[in-house]
């Protein structure tokens, strides 16, 4: 059995899947962000029940988590001391001297202190050049001096970053054996580990970022582990990585920084699987959850993958599914602004505690969720009648906030969904738009507790057809851990310009990374057959300053064919950017990826309830009038049934909204499909 668990800012979202039966269970429990893992456990506990089995009877748990990126935001890490090479000193402040406007930005920037303060930062003497070559040997004196007042001085995690050491990491490496020796107990990071690449920031703010979150997260894991314990579980803990992959909780508590984006990765995991199910290779993922929404693309039925992402105001060169986030959810609250007196919606937000007005909780400043409310969109009683939302509280809420600007409860609640709708529809315009993508060409996939509320509005704006609600879109990202498979990613840094190329050193490197690749698959102990070794390699066009990653096809690794690689760079950025240059090429990176393969997911289709799948009908606001909605349950709706909008589809775990001028269908998945009237297909 494996369960698969999404904490969110709202709810802890639960998916069991049985290997032996192909039956699946889900559940959603309310977050608890004081301790995620209190949240954690009630929500094994309520799943066990539901499945009727016992949380011992669990073998492998999934685990999806925002504790490092969390720690980062709200600036409760680690105090972090970081060595580095004499004169680089200011290597986080000088950043990449960007400001955030090219008049006046550079004047008002509140820039943030870096998580290593400067007085935490001591210079070593030693140099190494960009080939490798030591210039200035180390001062073993003068480091240990060093080390001794920094590691004695009260810092919980120490950075190691010196000059290049991805082209030579024998410095750092004397220096780890320093500190291990006087400091056994201090958790210790080399840039050479983490990130053996190029550009100096990128490698120390990314290693300062794993050091800063790394105690934070030992806590976390420890946390969880020992309630897991205490239920009796024997099962084995993993955490999803920002690039979907699993990585042990032992990996985890060490490289913490290759988790800032594991909650958003399930999602993306879930829409490619979706994308191969169905044949559509271009989706747009949608996840709206209570305080956030994680926008994607699936182009050729393949995720895109960065390379770079920011956590807060900081960049992390980590490989991640590339996710655009924007601070709009359920959850969100919705105020007037004092200084123009307009009406705004987040990026502050209610959170699990005390959460939207209607939960009942404590909340009383309205937010999207209760908007949803006060236009009938959302059914008075949620998750199979467990929750009971207080619908009046939400009304006198939003009215409140709508007489301060002279709106009705129905114009002001309107206005609400139309705020956090340009919100989620700004992220959407940044991951296709602004690529040179049409979203036309583009069908949406809508999910999170959210996501079917409002993804028919959506893509009524984008013109992005069909929208696509899963069977249980709720926990979405749940089911993509279940989906995910080990990974682990091992670089060397080769800038070489393709026309003074020496093949054979390219080839070579990937040999020596898929020996390094094979051994860590040895030592996670995955079996022969379900290994994957994939090499990639980072191009960018000549004077770029960024990368696309080439992936390797087997013919070309076969043929140790370098000019198709090229020829497959060119066709990569302009299905990426939209053109392609006539100018030269240059390689930047060379990398090898690990895959351990799961179990794949052998999943019995839902048996549809027999009877109608109407349920009655309630008032919903549509386009400034009322009218009364046909509401039916998700559970009845077999494949081929069709609905014409408006009309309100509920289930245990989220809400669909089919517009006026809109009409839906059940595909052979059990997806629902929106399509405008006139083009339903």
């Amino acid at each position: 059995m494996r369960l698969g668990i999404d904490v969110g800012g709202t709810f802890t979202d639960l998916l069991l899947h049985d290997d032996a039966t192909g039956r699946t269970w889900q559940a959603k429990t309310p977050s608890t962000p004081a301790d995620q893992s209190v949240g954690v456990l009630e929500g094994i506990r309520l799943i066990s029940r539901i499945a009727g089995i016992t949380p011992n009877d669990i073998r492998l748990v999934l685990h999806g988590t925002t504790v490092a990126t969390n720690a980062v935001l709200e600036g409760k890490g680690a105090r972090v001391g970081l060595l580095v090479t004499e004169g680089f000193e200011y290597v986080l402040h000088l950043a990449k001297s960007w400001t955030p406007g090219p008049l006046f930005g550079w004047i008002i920037m509140d820039k943030p202190e870096p998580p290593a303060s400067l007085d935490d930062t001591r210079a070593i003497a030693e140099r190494m050049d960009a080939k490798g070559n030591v210039l200035r040997a180390l001062d073993v004196a003068q480091a240990t001096a060093a080390i001794d007042a920094l590691c004695g001085s009260g810092i919980e995690a120490l950075t190691i970053s010196l000059m290049h050491a991805y082209a030579n990491p024998a410095h750092e490496r004397a220096l780890g054996e320093i500190v291990a020796r006087r400091f056994p107990d201090l958790p210790v990071s080399l840039s050479s580990d983490i990130l053996p690449e190029f550009r100096e920031y990128d490698r120390t703010i990314t290693t300062v970022i794993n050091d800063y979150v790394r105690p934070v997260m030992r806590r976390y894991l420890s946390r969880i582990e020992g309630r897991m314990a205490a239920e009796g579980m024997t099962a084995r803990l993993h955490i999803v990585r920002s690039d979907g992959g699993l990585m042990s909780a032992a990996a985890a508590a060490e490289r913490p920084v290759h988790t800032v984006l594991s909650g958003p990765a399930g999602g993306v995991t879930s829409t490619v699987m979706l994308a191969r199910q169905t044949g559509r290779a271009r989706l747009l993922g949608f996840d709206m959850g209570g305080t956030s929404t994680d926008v994607c693309v699936v182009l050729d039925g393949e995720p895109v993958v960065s390379r770079t992402t920011e956590v807060g105001s900081f960049p992390a060169k980590v490989p991640t599914l590339d996710v655009r986030s924007v601070g709009a959810g359920g959850g969100s609250i919705a105020e007037v602004a004092d200084l123009t007196g307009s009406l705004r919606v987040g990026p502050r937000s209610a959170g699990a505690q005390p959460g939207p007005v209607a939960y009942g909780r404590g909340g009383t400043e309205p937010a999207v969720s209760d908007a949803n409310v006060v236009l009938g969109y959302l059914s008075p009683t949620l998750l199979d009648g467990s929750m009971q939302l207080d619908v009046e509280a939400a009304r006198r809420a939003v009215g409140a906030l709508g007489a301060r600007i002279g709106l009705t409860p129905e114009q002001a609640a309107q206005g609400i969904l139309d705020i956090a709708n340009e919100t989620m529809l700004g992220a959407l315009r940044v991951i296709t738009v602004q690529r040179g993508l049409d979203p036309r060409d583009f069908g949406i996939v809508a999910f999170g507790g959210a996501g079917p509320l409002h993804g028919n509005a959506l893509a009524a704006v984008l013109g992005c057809y069909p929208v696509i609600v899963p069977p249980r879109p709720g926990v979405f990202s749940a089911l993509g851990f279940v989906q995910s498979e080990f990974k682990n990613e091992f670089t060397q840094t080769l800038i070489r310009t393709a026309a003074a190329l020496d093949e054979a050193e390219v080839w070579r490197t990937v040999d020596d990374l898929s020996v390094r690749a094979t051994a860590w698959l040895e030592a996670e102990h995955i079996p022969t057959g379900d290994r994957r070794l994939s090499a990639v390699i980072d191009m960018r066009y000549e004077q770029q300053g960024f990368e696309v990653a080439v992936a390797l096809t087997d013919a070309a690794m076969a043929a140790r064919d370098l000019a198709a690689v090229i020829a497959q760079y060119h066709r990569d950025h302009e299905r990426m950017y939209g053109v392609r240059f006539a100018v030269p090429v240059e390689l930047v990176a060379v990398r090898v990826i690990a895959a351990g393969r799961t179990p794949g997911l052998r999943e019995v289709a839902p048996q549809v309830a027999p009877g109608t799948s109407r349920t009655g009908s309630r008032p919903c606001f549509f386009a400034g009038a009322w009218h009364d909605t046909p509401t039916h349950d998700r559970t009845r709706l077999p494949p081929g049934a069709t609905l014409t909008g408006p009309a309100i589809v509920d289930q245990y775990d989220t809400t669909t909204v089919i517009l006026p001028g809109h009409r839906a269908e059940v595909d052979a998945f059990g997806n629902l499909l929106i399509w405008p009237a006139t083009e339903a297909k």
